[in-house]
């Protein structure tokens, strides 16, 4: 009889591989198809696991008297580094064909160019700025540890995010990285929500954000992570790889502002 909580554990290491560069054992993938459709629930764990680095690198940089941007900038580097800056590519090829694309077949053609155009300039520009300065604003408010809880808080429910964006749309291409992965399951975003949910709740509190504030900024990420796959879907009519990568950024540039502006 298969364990649960191994699996769950295998689920959560193929999605620390998908998420980031970060090497997992090899034995995790014996039998692995490639589809994504029960792993998704893992996302959320998995965040919070690639976020820690970065995590801790924010909370001893403010330790050591850093000033905050800088300590900002230090997380963010770290993080762009583990992830491979997959997300943040994926919002800037998103961005430009979405706002560059005349017709749906013209912004799919453009996502899938690995050139960089104004829109994605701009979009990668304005969240790294918006991150980057929310993240240091967190200082004023929490000690370096909540500082280091709130940024893993954020990792867990943007991904969460990215798995609700996933299950709302079909592809958007009959081939390419996301519809090879597949349709998540049911019950694997079910989980990925509630995970994602209790583990951001939970690290927000212990981390000394205000109930209010993290009510707020919970209201923030689903606000825009339905505007924006409503969005997709009307451009598009259906999710890519690149879309599912924006969605992550865009809920952690939500919750980090929220948090910024309330806590």
């Amino acid at each position: 009889m298969t364990n649960p909580l191994s699996t769950f554990l295998t689920d959560t290491l193929r999605a620390v591989a998908f998420l980031s560069r970060l090497r997992v054992p090899a034995r995790v993938f014996d039998g692995d198809d490639g589809r994504m459709g029960r792993t998704v629930r893992a996302f959320p764990v998995a965040g919070l696991l690639v976020s820690l680095p970065a995590s801790l690198v924010f909370s001893l940089s403010l330790a050591l008297d850093a000033d905050p941007l800088l300590a900002a900038l230090l997380a963010l580097t770290v993080q762009t580094v583990l992830t491979g800056a997959l997300h943040e590519d994926g919002l800037a090829d998103a961005a430009d064909g979405l706002f560059g694309g005349r017709t749906r077949g013209h912004a799919l053609e453009i996502m899938k160019d690995s050139r960089v155009g104004t829109y994605g300039v701009v979009a990668l520009v304005l969240t790294l700025a918006l991150r980057a300065v929310a993240i240091a604003d967190l200082a004023d408010h929490l000690a370096p540890l909540g500082c280091a809880l709130a940024l893993m808080a954020v990792a867990a429910l943007s991904r969460a995010g990215m798995v609700w964006h996933w299950s709302q749309l079909p592809p958007a291409r009959e081939t390419g990285v996301a519809a090879g992965a597949g349709q998540p399951q049911p019950a694997a975003v079910t989980t990925a929500l509630a995970t994602g949910v209790v583990l951001a709740g939970l690290l927000l509190l212990v981390a000394g954000v205000p109930l209010l504030a993290a009510l707020v900024a919970f209201a923030a990420v689903a606000a825009m992570v339905a505007l924006w796959t409503r969005s997709v879907r009307a451009r598009i009519s259906g999710h890519t790889g690149d879309t599912i990568g924006a969605t992550q950024q865009l809920a952690e540039t939500a919750l980090l502002v929220a948090l910024a502006i309330f806590a």
